[in-house]
């Protein structure tokens, strides 16, 4: 669903993205980790068409994105960490905002429905909470039925409720034949959610795979640290004495 072939992007005599290539499978959740100024947001800005790359390919959802960027525009959905929507406008008048954008008609409600949001539909957005912001701007992301879906740290910000509860959208979203593409700095959040991982750095890949095989590759040249091994955690106690539902305010 996604093809990048040695991808290059330089900002002057800064290299972003040095030659990377990697491939994501279609229905795959998969994560690009990396420090601030690794080169994920420059990747991910390339695969969405928002950015031009200096040499290489990348394909998205079989759009070739340097030669159509406005054409994989129209296959892709996109999260952004932030999200500022005009005010005095209600959940379901924002989705239907966006929907006029790629020339649909939708059903707001039923979209809101999806990111557990219909009760919300004639709530004006700015008084959402943080979690249902976040839940809106992923609804946003869906009205045009994307074949990829990029979130940017979906869950920054949020309660370990919000945050585990998004959880769930994104495999809900997985399981409806989306394929997501995800980055974040929470590495217990990849490594719930994604079957691959790529980690970058300095504008370079330098692992990919499984959660599960990175972890068993580092443990196997010799990797331990001084931390006994619980079975529970302080979030684990947190949401044991308060329990999973969202708070929504």
């Amino acid at each position: 669903m996604v093809s990048v072939r040695d991808l290059r992007k330089s900002y002057g005599s800064i290299l972003a993205v040095r030659g990377i290539s990697f491939d994501v499978a279609e229905g795959e959740i998969f994560g690009l980790l990396g420090p601030n100024g690794a080169g994920k947001t420059t990747t991910v800005e390339i695969l969405e068409g928002l950015r031009r790359a200096d040499g290489g390919t990348a394909h998205v959802a079989g759009i070739d994105v340097g030669a159509d960027p406005a054409g994989v525009k129209h296959r892709i959905g996109a999260q952004l960490q932030s999200s500022a929507f005009p005010l005095h406008l209600t959940a379901a008048e924002v989705i239907e905002l966006f929907a006029t954008c790629y020339d649909r008609t939708v059903d707001a409600r039923a979209v809101l429905a999806t990111v557990d949001l219909a009760d919300r539909a004639d709530q004006w957005n700015e008084k959402l909470s943080g979690g249902q912001r976040q839940r809106l701007s992923i609804a946003t992301a869906l009205v045009n039925d994307p074949k990829v879906l990029f979130l940017d740290e979906p869950t920054t910000g949020l309660d370990p409720q919000a945050r585990r509860n998004l959880w769930d959208l994104v495999r809900r979203i997985r399981e409806r034949g989306t394929t997501v593409f995800l980055t974040t700095h929470y590495m217990d959040e990849a490594e719930v959610l994604c079957d691959r991982v790529a980690i970058m750095d300095a504008g370079r890949i330098l692992e990919l795979d499984t959660p599960r095989a990175l972890i068993g590759a580092l443990l196997s040249r010799g990797f331990s640290k001084p931390v006994i091994q619980q079975q529970a955690d302080l979030e684990d106690v947190f949401l044991d004495r308060t329990g999973h539902e969202l708070r929504e305010g």
